[in-house]
């Protein structure tokens, strides 16, 4: 396979370069990275629509990773609740080497492929879950472990990459190969590569859970009311949607506790 995320960058003597320059190049680079993933978008509705298949069927989804591709994953399971108001456990991002691995590169963690199934046993993974594997290369021995184990235990597998024919997507029924070119630093993956795969989970994660009922309309009516901001972007959208006044709206977000609860009994008692 040819591995384009360790190909030499296209700019030399990067310390010869002024902020400035250093700034522009980075930012160049970066703005090829929304074609490289529209180019995918097949691959990535693919995975979206099996995904939101299983967990209509009361399946999880499962992140597993290491390094930056598995921050990325825990990152993208955790803004889940706060976001659509599902259960902690609906998403679970699984990084090699264990939560202490999202601050601190846990050495030759990645390197172990009987690791992340037994991760996922920790949870109690059955066969309605889904697993995606996320890693830039695409070669990460724990990520290709986990979904052959995965593939045979009947999950539906799915990945996230930035190389061609790789072997993690080798192993995945639903592959999305993003491929954006060598790195700015040479094999830094997470800079464009981080950026491809930051975009793919927001797409998968986004659609499969207005698949699921989480949105209405545009807006995120289960969000959790964790901060001040939430809960006068909540009073406003119970505004716009029954036509009540900021007071009433307030005192319905306090009675229900949720947008959608609140709007349903505001229309409800119209």
């Amino acid at each position: 396979m040819e591995i384009t995320t360790e190909k030499g960058s296209n700019y030399s003597d990067l310390e010869r370069m002024s902020v400035g320059e250093i700034l522009y190049n980075i930012n160049k680079e970066d703005s090829t990275v929304a074609d490289a993933v529209a180019k995918v978008i097949p691959q990535i509705e693919a995975l979206a629509s099996a995904t939101a298949e299983r967990m209509k069927k009361g399946g999880r989804l499962f992140y597993i990773g290491a390094g930056t591709s598995g921050r990325l994953g825990v990152l993208d399971a955790s803004e889940c609740p706060p976001t659509f108001g599902v259960p902690f456990d609906w998403v679970v991002g699984i990084i090699a080497g264990g939560d202490t691995a999202i601050r601190k590169a846990v050495e030759f963690a990645e390197d172990d492929e009987a690791q992340a199934w037994k991760d996922l046993q920790d949870f109690g993974i059955n066969e309605d879950d889904v697993v995606v594997g996320i890693a830039a290369s695409g070669t990460t021995p724990y990520v290709i472990g986990g979904l052959i184990a995965a593939g045979k235990n009947n999950n539906i597998t799915g990945c996230v990459v930035c190389n061609t024919n790789s072997p993690v997507a080798a192993q995945a029924q639903f592959p999305v190969e993003v491929v954006v070119g060598p790195e700015f630093v040479t094999g830094s993956t997470r800079m464009k590569s981080g950026t491809a795969q930051k975009l793919v989970l927001n797409m998968l994660s986004t659609a499969v859970m207005i698949q699921l009922g989480g949105v209405k309309g545009n807006k995120m009516v289960d969000m959790q009311l964790t901060n001040h901001k939430l809960v006068s972007r909540g009073v406003k959208m119970i505004m716009d949607e029954t036509g009540h006044d900021h007071e009433t709206s307030s005192l319905l977000l306090e009675q229900f506790g949720s947008v959608r609860k609140a709007i349903e009994n505001a229309v409800a008692h119209h």
